[in-house]
């Protein structure tokens, strides 16, 4: 996903910044703790498409 789209680009629920995952292949939303997929370097940014973050798993 280019840089330029990814400025621009706010999380539809919160209107929040987003950010790439490692990965590329999802945009997350902290704030509303969300993922949203991205198919053919297109995001899709449906809130009913989103999925939850899994939390980070902290040391014992």
């Amino acid at each position: 996903m280019k840089k330029e789209l990814l400025d621009i680009i706010a999380c539809p629920q919160c209107k929040g910044k987003v950010e790439i995952n490692a990965n590329h292949d999802a945009l997350l939303c902290h704030a509303c703790q969300l993922s949203y997929a991205i198919h053919d370097n297109i995001p899709i940014m449906i809130i009913e498409e989103a999925k939850p973050l899994q939390p980070i798993k902290q040391p014992a």
